[in-house]
């Protein structure tokens, strides 16, 4: 395998999410054990150079990554919908993930494949350019405080990185309930040049992604949901 390894495009100084506790459920740490090693990998322990994504799933088949995958809910009803996609999910939440593969074995999906660790080390180190069908980001910590919004993973410098991981024509789907959020992230896809807008702003809220307690939450506290949908184009 050849390494991919290169100067970084863009670099964080703080992570975008939040550092929580490792204690799982019983049913999470069974889910760990019987999944773990055949299903997950940790982002720090990957070998130099690409993923083979087709090896690991042991077929051909579209990439689709998304990321931050929390406790799985949606997540693992997507992955079930869409048994064509060789499903990608990282997140950095060791129980999250173990919930996930829970949920996933639950509704016995089998393209599932987690990754353990930071989406950006992922991207820069782990993905060859032009080769992701898909980029889903559904409802990322806002950081709603003017001071933290540097902490916010949808900057200019990490949708360039997304933009290069996906091939022609892959999509990149996004969702907020935060609205200056949201217009962060129309402003910055719209500025990054290997991107296009499939509608004109935003786009309609598609019935195939589920509510999640998030976007429930937003509801009662009367915010709106935001969806955007970009593809790559040539660069």
């Amino acid at each position: 395998m050849t390494s991919s390894r290169q100067t970084p495009p863009f670099h964080r100084s703080v992570v975008s999410y939040v550092q929580r506790g490792e204690r799982m459920t019983v049913g999470q740490e069974r889910a760990w054990d019987r999944h773990w090693e055949r299903l997950g990998r940790e982002v720090k322990a990957l070998p130099d150079g690409p993923v083979d994504f087709a090896a690991w799933f042991g077929r051909e088949a579209p990439v689709l990554l998304e990321i931050g995958s929390g406790m799985g809910e949606t997540t693992s009803r997507l992955v079930a919908a869409a048994p064509e996609l060789n499903y990608v999910a990282v997140e950095v939440y060791k129980p999250g993930l173990a919930q996930l593969l829970m949920r996933a074995e639950a509704l016995e999906a089998t393209n599932l494949r987690v990754l353990r660790g930071d989406a950006v080390d992922l991207l820069t180190e782990h993905v060859e350019p032009g080769t992701l069908d898909g980029v889903r980001i559904f409802f990322p910590d806002p950081w709603p405080k003017k001071k933290h919004h540097k902490r916010r993973l949808v900057q200019p410098g990490f949708v360039r990185l997304l933009a290069g991981r996906l091939r022609v024509g892959g999509t990149l789907h996004l969702a907020t309930d935060w609205e200056h959020y949201a217009d962060q992230m129309l402003a910055v896809c719209s500025a990054e040049p290997l991107l296009r807008n499939l509608h004109d702003g935003w786009a309609p809220r598609p019935d195939w992604r589920p509510v999640t307690k998030f976007e429930q939450r937003a509801v009662e506290e009367d915010r709106v949901s935001h969806d955007l949908m970009f593809t790559r184009v040539e660069g």
